[in-house]
């Protein structure tokens, strides 16, 4: 079973690698999805893949930028019936 997760992160996330770290890390989980700055200083990241996958992911995530992040908000949009949609084959960096 898969899930997606919208995660959006506050703090001092921008200019400090934040997108290319969370790129390196999700190149070794099986996860789908993306990362991109927000126009207001946030970091927004949505990936999909099972649970515990997802976990493992943001954990080193979040651990690795620990520093850096104020706030983790996150939200699993499946519990909001919108399942997965599988358009992710890989983990990019937006623009």
């Amino acid at each position: 079973m898969t899930q997606r997760r919208q995660v959006i992160y506050s703090g001092n996330v921008q200019g400090v690698g934040f997108r290319y770290t969370a790129y390196t890390i999700a190149r070794g989980f099986e996860v789908g999805g993306f990362v991109r700055n927000q126009p207001d200083g946030r970091v927004e990241m949505v990936v999909e893949g099972t649970p515990a996958e997802l976990d493992r992911f943001l954990g080193e995530l979040a651990e690795q930028m620990s520093g850096l992040i104020r706030s983790i908000d996150c939200r699993s949009v499946d519990r909001d019936r919108r399942p997965p949609l599988g358009q992710f084959a890989e983990f990019a960096i937006r623009y």
